[in-house]
């Protein structure tokens, strides 16, 4: 991804509200599942992680970006955005 589309998905995120939550106790199988579906019918995805220590939440964001094929585009505090372009629907990516 070049730097326009990332700033175009970045735009369409900031209204976004998060659609998954990871909680005190940690990652969960259901939580998985709930954002590799959201991911697959949203294409864009935000992420809130509720981890008390910092670099296990970042340790966390990453291993999901990685775990589910998905690109973090944002990362910040406790908020991840992440994209999972989804070939049988429309590119949120407008063409210039």
């Amino acid at each position: 991804m070049n730097k326009l589309e990332i700033k175009q998905l970045k735009a369409l995120a900031h209204k976004l509200k998060p659609i998954v939550t990871v909680g005190q106790h940690g990652m969960k199988d259901s939580i998985g599942e709930e954002l590799d579906s959201a991911l697959e019918f949203h294409q864009l995805v935000k992420l809130k992680v509720n981890l008390g220590d910092r670099g296990s939440r970042d340790a966390l964001i990453e291993e999901l970006g990685k775990k589910y094929k998905a690109e973090l585009l944002q990362r910040i505090g406790n908020i991840a955005v992440y994209y999972r372009r989804n070939f049988d629907k429309e590119n949120l990516l407008k063409k210039p």
